[in-house]
């Protein structure tokens, strides 16, 4: 039995957790942020290969309690007429539907599951510096450890070091200095709304994808009758971090809005209904081929391969890492062999996920004419949509492994 030491306490973080426990390994959690609360305006659909991966952690149950399901997406064009409708997850499946769930909410679930089958979660430690011991890795009967040492003082040494921390990782800047996040061509908007108009084509269940002609749209509604959406914009600079903290309340819906208003679909009378104050963050990747391991350290999730969110892939990826990791270190006969397999199973999927999504956000596969003084396109085709879906859901890397525990 191996003690892992997990740092992020985010969706990776905290399946890895559970997924390891399920595995027989000791673990614990070493989250910087005081409590489960993270990213708690945003939302994500998980795709039923993230759903298939909690179910092998048994953690269905703890996330169907809370969002809700998708069934169906429908693909509109820039003049507000239908090109496409198609179902989402695996029929005959009820466990296997998309389901959209916000962030925050996600992740308090997770946490709460873990705490209840009794995996520590340490909040606001802060990780300052990693340390490896003299002959640290090596073969099968090498003794070395790992220690993390946090802002407080405090300190932890384990058999293996999880960096779970998410796209800025402490973790990565630590054992791989050189790898920076880099910026994948587009400004992404977020915004809730109960005060925009349901159309009956949509229902509560169906996402409505608008490949508008200045900038991409998604919303969808809840059982609650509160309008979800994103907007996806293309732009050659990503945004500061002084521009995103020191707009004004109304800065980006004001923004959006003439970009949404040269189509006559639905999206500008959403966002126009939209009174809380608007999401903004930049589409962002690491690049492929960056380490993932340095001595008994490994990155997981975004902190070793986050893509764009174009296919909506980020939280279900995490979620196959923490699966495969776990069955890694539960069958192969020493650690590295285990991370070695680990990285050898998931590189080729994860990294062509952020190909395909870095190209769909740069729209590289969708080369249009520029209107003239307009933003460049940032939209997929319509067969390049359909296309990505299957492949979200019909790859599965969950299927030629065994069962975990």
């Amino acid at each position: 039995m191996a003690r892992v030491l997990v740092v992020g306490g985010g969706i990776a973080g905290t399946a890895a957790a559970l997924a390891l426990r399920k595995a027989g390994q000791e673990v614990t959690v070493y989250e910087a942020h005081p409590d489960s609360a993270e990213d708690v305006g945003a939302f994500l659909a998980l795709a039923s290969n993230g759903l298939r991966a909690l179910a092998q952690i048994d953690a269905s149950d703890a996330v169907n309690s809370i969002g809700f399901p998708l069934t169906s997406m429908r693909v509109v064009d820039a003049t507000g007429a239908d090109t496409a409708r198609v179902p989402l997850g695996e029929a005959g499946d009820p466990l296997l539907r998309y389901r959209c769930l916000r962030r925050g909410e996600l992740n308090a679930a997770l946490q709460a599951e873990a705490a209840r089958r009794g995996v520590e979660i340490v909040h606001g430690a802060c990780l300052t510096s990693v340390e490896h011991a003299p002959d640290s890795v090596g073969g099968p009967d090498a003794p070395g450890a790992v220690t993390a040492h946090f802002a407080d003082g405090g300190a932890a040494t384990g058999d293996l070091l999880l960096g779970a921390d998410g796209l800025n990782s402490t973790v990565r800047r630590l054992t791989a200095p050189a790898v920076r996040p880099r910026y994948a061509g587009q400004h992404v908007f977020y915004g809730y709304t109960a005060d925009a108009p349901v159309s009956d084509v949509d229902g509560t269940a169906c996402i409505t994808m608008t490949l508008g002609s200045a900038a991409g749209f998604g919303h969808l509604t809840s059982p609650e009758g509160e309008t979800y959406w994103f907007a996806r914009v293309g732009a050659d600079a990503p945004l500061t971090a002084d521009e995103i903290t020191h707009a004004g309340p109304g800065h980006w819906r004001d923004l959006l809005l003439p970009l949404l208003r040269a189509d006559p679909t639905a999206a500008a009378g959403i966002v126009a209904a939209t009174k809380a104050p608007v999401l903004v963050t930049n589409a962002t990747e690491i690049p492929n081929g960056a380490p993932w391991r340095s001595g008994r350290t490994l990155l997981i999730g975004d902190a070793a391969h986050a893509a764009s969110p174009a296919t909506g892939q980020g939280a279900s990826m995490a979620l196959e890492d923490a699966v495969i990791l776990a069955k890694c270190l539960r069958d192969a006969p020493d650690l590295e062999s285990a991370l070695a397999l680990h990285e050898a199973l998931r590189r080729p999927r994860v990294e062509h996920n952020t190909t395909v999504s870095g190209n769909i956000s740069r729209g590289v596969h969708t080369p249009r004419p520029r209107p003239s003084g307009g933003p460049p396109p940032a939209r997929p085709a319509d067969d390049e949509l359909i296309g990505q879906l299957d492949w979200n859901t019909s790859l599965d890397p969950l299927d030629h492994r065994d069962h975990l525990g």
